[in-house]
């Protein structure tokens, strides 16, 4: 009997996909509208039903759909703890198998440091984020993420004005602080060409209004 409960563990974690392994970095990336949080949505959900011990964060900032869960646009959610600073991820992480993040763009550059400490731990950490502002600027310690990580995926939107995939966030509202939470009100997920044409149309009705 005991060897047969343990076939059955051990046949339960192979169709899972979910098995306890070493620990990682996982960084999922792109624009906005791009199915960022959606993706870490459906891993963590996988890990919890693999009976995996998971702790998830999002930056205290983003109550733009819930106070406390990580919601995506198409409103799926998790439960999760907003947080001010990377540094209380390490200190609400003992004894957890897998850590989500999710807009990691908005943290501090100590993220980095932490994500490694925990993957040395034996920790799977699942990161999404902006790699990119509005500007098409690398955005906060993402790229520094996507360098130290075991595995990038680059998700994508699709342009709102031609179809093709979206390559960066343009924001539609008159404003320059570089961290401004918004959705379709405030944003479009533009191509490369797109969106340069939009940057154009913007300076010439910039330069028509100042004469």
């Amino acid at each position: 009997m005991y060897f047969c409960n343990k076939i059955r563990k051990k046949m339960a974690e192979f169709i899972s996909g979910e098995s306890h392994r070493p620990g990682r970095i996982e960084v999922v990336c792109g624009s906005m509208f791009s199915g960022k949080t959606e993706e870490l949505i459906r891993r963590l959900r996988r890990a919890q039903f693999a009976k995996q011990r998971v702790e998830i964060f999002k930056p205290a900032i983003d109550v733009r759909y819930s106070e406390e869960d990580v919601v995506s646009h198409d409103q799926k959610h998790i439960q999760s703890t907003p947080i001010d600073s990377s540094a209380s991820i390490l200190l609400l992480t003992s004894n957890i198998d897998v850590v989500g993040i999710d807009e990691a763009q908005f943290f501090d550059m100590g993220l980095v440091d932490v994500c490694n400490e925990l993957a040395y731990r034996g920790v799977r950490v699942i990161i999404a984020g902006l790699d990119m502002d509005y500007k098409g600027v690398p955005f906060g310690p993402m790229p520094a993420l996507c360098a130290i990580a075991d595995d990038v995926t680059k998700v994508h939107a699709i342009c709102v004005r031609c179809g093709n995939l979206a390559y960066v966030s343009h924001r539609t509202v008159e404003n320059d602080k570089r961290v401004l939470l918004g959705e379709t009100q405030e944003y479009e997920p533009l191509c490369r060409e797109c969106y340069q044409k939009a940057i154009a149309e913007e300076k010439a009705k910039d330069e028509k209004t100042s004469k």
